[in-house]
């Protein structure tokens, strides 16, 4: 991958409401210039999740997107990565992206489901959003030179931290 280009990075998870949404709202933060974040879902939910919206303010990120979208709008179109969030949409049958990305898949429970009082709700999905603050920074750092291979073992690992 060049310096000369933006690298385009795709996370997707079921509903793109939620993790995903965060994913990419982190990215667009974290990445500059150097970065396209973008984020769909194989089924959208069509609104992005209050918690989400809620623990980027806590994190003051602002979000990219105000709606969920499908992953069919970037089927036809080239992406550097793709990276799912989420066991389900890792289990899809996802489209064929052109131009060969690197696939990773970073498992993360899903904020939306977690059970318990709206506070601790807010608690796990700010922890969600720490995670992938995380690996989304190590990413950013990466040598992003060293080729499709390499890059694909780094963001594997990634997602077992």
């Amino acid at each position: 991958m060049t310096d000369q280009k933006k690298i385009s990075v795709l996370f997707l998870c079921t509903g793109n409401s939620c993790r995903s949404q965060m994913a990419e709202a982190i990215l667009h933060h974290l990445g500059g210039d150097r970065f396209e974040s973008l984020s769909a879902g194989s089924r959208p939910a069509g609104f992005v999740h209050p918690l989400a919206i809620d623990a980027m303010e806590q994190l003051d990120i602002a979000l990219n997107s105000t709606t969920s979208k499908s992953w069919d709008e970037f089927a036809a179109r080239p992406v550097d990565v793709v990276i799912t969030v989420c066991d389900a949409a890792a289990a899809e049958v996802c489209p064929v992206w052109p131009g060969s990305p690197i696939k990773a898949h970073w498992s993360l429970a899903d904020p939306a489901y977690h059970p318990g009082t709206d506070e601790e709700r807010l608690s796990f999905a700010l922890l969600v959003a720490e995670r992938l603050k995380t690996k989304i920074q190590a990413m950013v750092e990466l040598d992003w030179s060293s080729g499709p291979v390499a890059l694909a073992d780094r963001l594997a690992f990634l997602g077992q931290i």
